[in-house]
Parts: C-alpha cells; sequence; structure tokens
C-alpha cells in the first residue's frame, strides 16, 4: 500500500467516523437534556449486568482513569443510584452495586434506547437491515475482541446463496491466485446445476456459517460414475480460517455420500491451494491424477484425489 492509498483509506475512516457519531447523536441515551450522562448511563448498564462489580473492573471495562471514576461514582452515589463497599473476601478491593433506584433508573433507560434504536431500523427493509447487521459485526470482528469459539452452522442453501457462492469464488480467487473469468464461469456452471438438479435425494450442498455470517461452502454430486460422488466448490472465506469450518465441511460431505450409497468419492484442485489440499488429505483423500492447464489466467497443475469408502 502507497502513501496515496493510505490517505484515501484514513480519509475514508475519518468520513465514516462523521457519520456513525452523527448516529451515535440520534441514539444517545436520551435527549440532549436528559437526565443522566452517557458516562453514568454506561455505568448504570455494566451494573444491571453484574451485581456487585469490582471498581478496577468498572474501570477496565469503561476505561476510565482513577480519579474521573471515582468522581462519576460519587454523583452518582450522591444521587442514591449505587452504593460502594469493601469487598469481604479482600478489604483492599472496592465493590459496587446499584440501588433499587438505580435499577428502575437503567430500565427507563434500557427501553428509551431499545426504542430508537428500533426506530432506526425500521427505516430500511428486512434485507438492509440485515445488511447493516452483518457490517457491524465485520467491524467489531476486525477492531475488537474476537470471539475464541464462534457458533458454527452447516444448513442446506437458500435463496441467492448459490448466487453467493459464485461470487465470493470470483472474487477470492481472482484476488489470491490471479484467477481469470473463465474460473468464475465454471463455478456458475456447477453451481446452475446443483440448482437444475435440487431434488436429486443423492445430492446436497451447505453453506457454513459463523456468529450467522456465510462464511462457506461445499456440494456432494454425482461423479463419473453412479458408485462415485464428487466433492465440489468448497470455499472458505478469510474471516473463518483457522476454525475448523473446511475440515467440518468435507467431513459432512463425505459423510453423506457414504451414506447415500457411494462408493467412493473423488475432488479436482490445483497444486497452488495448499490449505484445500490439507484438509483432503486428513480426510483420507489420495492424488491419483495430475494434468498442466492455463485456462484461469495463471498456469497451473490440475489434481484429482480419490477417498475410497
Amino acid at each position: 500500500m502507497n502513501d496515496a492509498q493510505l490517505a484515501d483509506r484514513v480519509a475514508a475512516v475519518r468520513a465514516f467516523n462523521r457519520l456513525y457519531t452523527g448516529v451515535i447523536g440520534v441514539l444517545d441515551e436520551g435527549p440532549a437534556d436528559a437526565e443522566y450522562s452517557l458516562p453514568e448511563a454506561r455505568v448504570l448498564f455494566e451494573l444491571a449486568h453484574e451485581d456487585p462489580l469490582p471498581v478496577t473492573e468498572l474501570r477496565k471495562r469503561l476505561e476510565l482513569d482513577a480519579g474521573y471514576a471515582s468522581r462519576l461514582l460519587a454523583r452518582l452515589e450522591s444521587r442514591g443510584l449505587i452504593v460502594r463497599e469493601r469487598s469481604e473476601e479482600d478489604a483492599r478491593r472496592q465493590l459496587v452495586r446499584p440501588t433499587t433506584a438505580g435499577r428502575d433508573a437503567f430500565a427507563v433507560l434500557n427501553r428509551r434506547s431499545a426504542d430508537q434504536i428500533g426506530g432506526l431500523l425500521r427505516r430500511f427493509a428486512d434485507e438492509d437491515q440485515q445488511r447493516l447487521l452483518t457490517a457491524m459485526r465485520t467491524i467489531g470482528d476486525l477492531v475488537g475482541d474476537r470471539r475464541r469459539d464462534p457458533a458454527l452452522v452447516l444448513r442446506p442453501p437458500r435463496p441467492g446463496d448459490l448466487g453467493w457462492v459464485v461470487e465470493r469464488h470470483g472474487a477470492l480467487y481472482a484476488r489470491e491466485y490471479g484467477f481469470g473469468a473463465r474460473f468464475e464461469a465454471l463455478v456458475a456452471r456447477l453451481a446452475a446445476d446443483f440448482l437444475d438438479h435440487s431434488d436429486n435425494p443423492r445430492q446436497a450442498f451447505w453453506i457454513a456459517e459463523l456468529d450467522g455470517e456465510r462464511v462457506g461452502s461445499i456440494g456432494c454430486g454425482r461423479g463419473p460414475d453412479a458408485d462415485t460422488a464428487k466433492l465440489r466448490l468448497l470455499l472458505l472465506e478469510p474471516s473463518a480460517r483457522g476454525h475448523g469450518v473446511g475440515k467440518r465441511l468435507v467431513a459432512e460431505c463425505v459423510e453423506f455420500a457414504r451414506a447415500h450409497g457411494y462408493r467412493a468419492m473423488e475432488l479436482s484442485t490445483v497444486s497452488i491451494l495448499d490449505a484445500a489440499r490439507s484438509i483432503y488429505r486428513a480426510a483420507g483423500f489420495e492424488l491419483v491424477a495430475e494434468a498442466d492447464f492455463d485456462d484461469w489466467g495463471p498456469k497451473l497443475t490440475d489434481e484429482t484425489w480419490r477417498l475410497e469408502f
């Protein structure tokens, strides 16, 4: 990335910050003359979800220095919303807990915030709401603390999923390996074939989701003969790498083929796809044929892998 590209990206982040600041102004914990400041509302929120809470932990969560935190808690205490006390286990630790009035105040703030956010979301159609929430999750994943074990779900494709599979194959493989339009065209034909034979009981397709976001795919169809299944369209988003998604997709595909009477499974890949080849090898596939070609742009070695059941 050169200096000009960095400057453009910095400008884009600043523009988003200005926009987001405006949205936050609309979604603040109350109107401009509300009885609680945003820091006070955040304290009440934390205490509503963990009671009691050590003052040191509260400071850490809200990124408050000791002096400001002490003044903030003193204001809330003077208004009868919280109480501070020493820990019975360790007298050096100070705990803070909400009073009944504090819990009531949080309930009002929470209801007001939910109504305001609901009003914002209702401005958009359902599809645009999903786009907005996905974008928020993406930002959270990239700049926030990642969950170590996000929820993985494998499900059948829904309307639009196969189009997504084609688009993501084309974009990812062009960016990472330089594959051209012929590769994307092949993926589109394979996706169309799955749709055309969606009523075939010996065929299946899966979409992988992590925390509700599409991150991968795989399909099982008929291979060169009635006894051989074909593994196709394994896809894994970069954000999903390291979570075992590819291994799970391949295992699901293999088990489906075995359960539906196939005696073997084959797949085609290229030699530069090291991560995928490692998954295939770990699942028991063996390389059985190779051939050089350049239909997708760069010179590649096509490989056929086979697993006997």
